[in-house]
């Protein structure tokens, strides 16, 4: 049984997941730990939990999904592991930080890529991934069967969409990620935003001023 933990942080009130199943072992995905206090409250509540950190996922390269990047990689050795779509979102990582009079430490490289299909294992679970891009041009969606639920990222809000307007987006393919990808999984599956509250595919599906 997957645990689903969330922690918003940083200057652009991100979410951050961990998540866990009953060997403690977990996944970080998204860490948007900018402050020191956002980095002591993640890792507080690793400790504090005996969790043990395996991989370090990114569901896409936008700068406050990246924050943590660093220290998560420095202090449990991961590295991260996204859409190689994404690779000109990643590289432009700096540059972007530096616009917004942000500062920030590079990111370690990534060993290997995402790609639809594969699955993200840890412990006794796994993860399935679909490829959904259109708010980045590699956004990718993790998701439980078994549980109903999924990562979305960026993708998909509680009454919104992923804004389009950056480098890589593009409107219509977002509506199509969603409508396509997401849509098919089912109503009842639990949608874990990258910013805001948690929400539904059948709540968004009636709802969503972008999608009905």
């Amino acid at each position: 049984m997957i645990t689903v933990k969330s922690f918003t942080l940083g200057p652009f009130q991100e979410n951050t997941y961990v998540l866990s199943d009953e060997t403690n072992e977990c996944i970080i995905i998204d860490p948007g730990c900018y402050y020191e206090n956002d980095r002591a409250e993640l890792s507080n509540y690793l400790d504090a939990n005996d969790k043990k950190p395996v991989r370090l996922i990114n569901t896409h390269c936008h700068l406050d999904h990246m924050f943590g990047n660093g220290f998560v990689s420095r202090k449990y050795n991961l590295f991260p592991e996204f859409h190689k779509e994404d690779r000109v979102v990643f590289d432009s990582y700096l540059a972007v930080s530096e616009k917004y009079q942000l500062k920030v430490e590079a990111s370690p490289e990534p060993l290997h890529y995402l790609s639809e299909g594969d699955k993200i294992t840890f412990g006794k679970s796994s993860l399935e991934i679909l490829f959904t891009p259109g708010h980045s041009p590699g956004s990718l969606t993790f998701y439980s069967s078994e549980q109903k639920f999924m990562i979305a990222g960026d993708v998909l809000f509680y009454g919104s969409i992923g804004r389009t307007d950056l480098p890589g987006g593009h409107h219509q393919t977002l509506i199509d990620s969603i409508k396509e990808k997401l849509f098919p999984l089912g109503d009842d599956f639990k949608v874990y935003s990258g910013h805001g509250p948690s929400t539904s595919i059948g709540f968004e599906r009636m709802n969503n001023p972008f999608l009905v």
